[in-house]
């Protein structure tokens, strides 16, 4: 079975990209109890301080499931929505990479 790989690019409302990494951290730490949860990256534009790019990469499809309906996410996304502007999200699969996790 496939990895999951998920790129969201997350634009902070103007000026807030600074509280949108620190309502980040708790499920930073959460996704950290996840064992199918292999990445979690967060990106920040060195052009846009609002500009975000979140990779994420999950062992399989009842890993990436387990994240999307956990209760860490559940618990997260009204703290996140809160300084979020828009987002999109795009779901695929590794092809190639340098340093994928096992």
């Amino acid at each position: 079975m496939p990895k999951v790989a998920l790129l969201s690019r997350v634009k902070a409302k103007e000026g807030q990209g600074d509280d949108l990494i620190a309502a980040f951290r708790p499920l930073f730490d959460l996704v950290e109890e996840e064992p199918g949860t292999l990445l979690y990256a967060l990106h920040r534009s060195r052009d846009d301080p609002d500009l975000f790019w979140v990779c994420e990469l999950y062992a399989d499809d009842d890993a990436f499931a387990a994240h999307r309906n956990s209760e860490a996410l559940a618990a997260a996304t009204p703290a996140l929505a809160n300084f979020i502007a828009e987002a999109e999200f795009i779901v695929g699969e590794p092809v190639s990479a340098k340093s994928t996790p096992a």
